[in-house]
């Protein structure tokens, strides 16, 4: 995800162009040597680090699920013992960081899921399943009347909600990302109030 302010490692830069090329233009758009010359390197020389096209989509799919997992934990680590709002506004907070500094991920998610390996797919859907359970968690300590399938809906459309940002205008013509991460964060409180029977 991007909150690391190290320097990115070659095969994270490779990753990255990858992610991007491959949200741009689809899977099979994109050549091992397009990706190459985005960082700099041959195509062939791409094979030091991966062996092919489908272990960066792989990595990076199963990567990106395995983030939002361990950063969520992170987050309820860092917020033991608060108040339910504060640990559900972590949660948040998080996801929204992944959703705008990370757009193409979704992209490549919505669109290229199924072209993983069988094990690599059910490796994705099992982590993003202990990630819903850990915010249907949090929404319940919140709105405890939200009974467990209420709050497990309610955690799948936030996603959607959060998850839309690819969809929103170029990235130069929104209204600047700490507005934009605001005005998520208060659609997504929003929605889970909303899904509380009156």
């Amino acid at each position: 995800m991007a909150t690391r302010t190290d320097a990115p490692t070659r095969r994270e830069q490779i990753l990255k162009e990858a992610a991007r090329l491959f949200a741009e233009r689809g899977f099979h758009g994109v050549g091992v040597d397009e990706i190459g010359a985005a960082v700099g390197i041959s195509g062939p020389g791409l094979y030091r680090h991966f062996p092919g096209k489908d272990a960066m989509l792989a990595e990076l799919l199963v990567g990106i699920s395995g983030q939002l997992l361990t950063g969520a934990k992170q987050r309820l680590k860092e917020v033991d013992g608060a108040a339910p709002e504060v640990v559900l506004d972590s949660l948040i907070e998080g996801h929204i960081d992944f959703a705008l500094d990370d757009r193409p991920l979704i992209t490549l998610h919505d669109r290229e899921l199924d072209r993983l390996r069988d094990s690599d797919r059910k490796l994705v859907r099992q982590l993003q399943r202990q990630y819903v359970e850990l915010w249907v968690g949090v929404v319940r300590a919140l709105y405890p009347d939200l009974a467990e399938p209420a709050a497990r809906s309610a955690v799948h459309s936030v996603f959607g909600l959060l998850n839309s940002t690819p969809h929103l205008a170029r990235p130069g013509s929104l209204p600047g990302r700490a507005t934009t991460a605001a005005l998520l964060h208060r659609m997504a409180r929003g929605a889970f109030a909303a899904a509380v029977p009156a």
